[in-house]
């Protein structure tokens, strides 16, 4: 893979992944365009103690433009457009439309194909695998920035998740704090270590690849519907190795992630008689410190709010009220039809 970084025409960053061998030719971005759009502010919430980002400039966004008009595709003469490339492989970029900026965080996008009609599960073992390497230096490379405390990698795929663009694409958010969600994760991690002395992790992945849930395994990784999903269709993916962060992964953990993956999104699908709606997001390691990196393990889980043909999942009271999910799927039927997709 060869890396190429220039910068767009209000000054962000923007960096070329490409898997052939010869040099880019860096086209200089000839829009006219304002300054990139900032002013969010992280306000604490103290009953919840959870930080929460306004940003009330995201408002003005573009939102579900018709494909001549789409903003990811490579630039075609006088249509120009966020990649001044007429042809990329894959590419990230600032996000225009930060929710995070300067020394509160940044927001990238990262597409993953200048085919504006594919999708990420229809890219190849090859294409995903640039993709997983153009993830892991992200998030090296941000991870480096003394504002960010946690790197988060992740695909908004659909309009009923509240996709406002179709171009196949995820985002990385570098955040200035540790996510809620990994901090109850980390601290259920603690608690099972100061009472078992084990790994929580390695003994979720031990417990499920024993079990009816398992839908996809390799030498490195296995993909699993877990026991108590909250989702008509969530599956969790873990390495077999312990690691922190997508960075630590070795080539051949890469390379049969790219390949499970693949096949997982296939089968996703293959459920039903539309291609499924998703959220898919890694879980990578807190940066800064020490000892939640030791409690931490890398891993992926995807979801979807699709729970039967035209059916859509929608929470109820007792779950964006009270938290306490319920589910109309049982886990295993979901893992023996991705099994069978």
């Amino acid at each position: 893979m060869r890396k190429t970084a220039t910068r767009l025409a209000d000054g962000r960053e923007i960096i070329y992944y490409d898997e052939g061998h010869g040099d880019r030719q860096e086209l200089p971005d000839l829009r006219d365009l304002p300054p990139a759009a900032s002013g969010s502010e992280l306000r604490w919430d103290p009953l919840r103690r959870e930080h929460v980002i306004l940003a009330a400039h995201r408002q003005g966004r573009t939102h579900l433009p018709p494909s001549d008009e789409c903003p990811l595709c490579p630039s075609q003469g006088d249509r120009l457009t966020e990649v001044p490339s007429s042809s990329y492989d894959v590419v990230a970029f600032e996000n225009r439309f930060p929710a995070l900026s300067g020394s509160q965080g940044r927001c990238e996008v990262v597409c993953f194909s200048s085919d504006h009609d594919t999708s990420l599960a229809g890219l190849g073992p090859e294409r995903l695998r640039t993709v997983v390497d153009a993830w892991a230096d992200r998030t090296e490379e941000l991870s480096a920035r003394p504002e960010v405390n946690q790197v988060y990698v992740f695909e908004n795929r659909g309009p009923e998740i509240g996709v406002t663009l179709h171009h196949p694409h995820g985002q990385i958010y570098a955040l200035p704090f540790v996510t809620p969600r990994t901090e109850r994760d980390l601290e259920s991690a603690r608690l099972h270590r100061d009472g078992t002395g084990r790994d929580l992790f390695a003994d979720i992945l031990e417990s499920e690849s024993a079990g009816p849930r398992v839908v996809l395994r390799n030498e490195h990784w296995t993909a699993f519907v877990p026991e108590a999903a909250r989702w008509p269709v969530e599956v969790h993916v873990y390495p077999h190795r312990a690691v922190p962060d997508l960075p630590a992964l070795n080539d051949a953990e890469r390379t049969a992630l790219a390949e499970l993956y693949g096949d997982l999104l296939s089968r996703a699908d293959r459920l039903y008689d539309t291609p499924l709606p998703y959220i898919s997001a890694w879980h990578q390691a807190p940066v800064n410190d020490p000892e939640l990196r030791g409690l931490a393990r890398l891993r992926l889980e995807l979801f979807s709010v699709r729970r039967a043909p035209g059916k859509l999942k929608y929470l109820a009271g007792t779950e964006s009220g009270a938290g306490v999910f319920s589910n109309d799927v049982a886990p295993e039927t979901t893992a023996q039809r991705l099994r069978e997709a």
